[in-house]
């Protein structure tokens, strides 16, 4: 199997980590992954879902029929939003709030 990054990689630095957030990551790209796309990454944002995945699977996420089937795969798992990250998988992306000293972009 691939090399996978831990999964604390996915929880925004000074959020605690918990078993259940951990779990809820893990399940939700495993629905992914049924789903057919790999490399994709779950970043957990206080009962958020932000999807990111390559360029090329943004377009089939946002499929309606493929949405559906996410959604409701998510939403089972307990997430009250799952957002499509829109620029992508980018591998550090939750360094960014500390990289430029909290401020990302507000």
């Amino acid at each position: 199997a691939p090399a996978a990054a831990c999964l604390a990689s996915r929880i925004p630095y000074g959020t605690a980590l918990t078993m259940d957030g951990l779990r809820s990551v893990e399940q939700a790209e495993d629905v992914l992954i049924a789903l057919g796309f790999e490399g994709c990454r779950v970043r957990l944002h206080q009962g958020i879902a932000r999807i990111e995945a390559g360029q090329d699977d943004i377009e089939l996420l946002a499929d309606r029929v493929m949405r559906t089937k996410l959604i409701d795969g998510l939403k089972l798992l307990g997430f009250d939003y799952i957002t499509l990250d829109l620029e992508g998988y980018r591998m550090g992306s939750l360094n960014k709030g500390i990289e430029d000293g909290g401020n990302s972009g507000s």
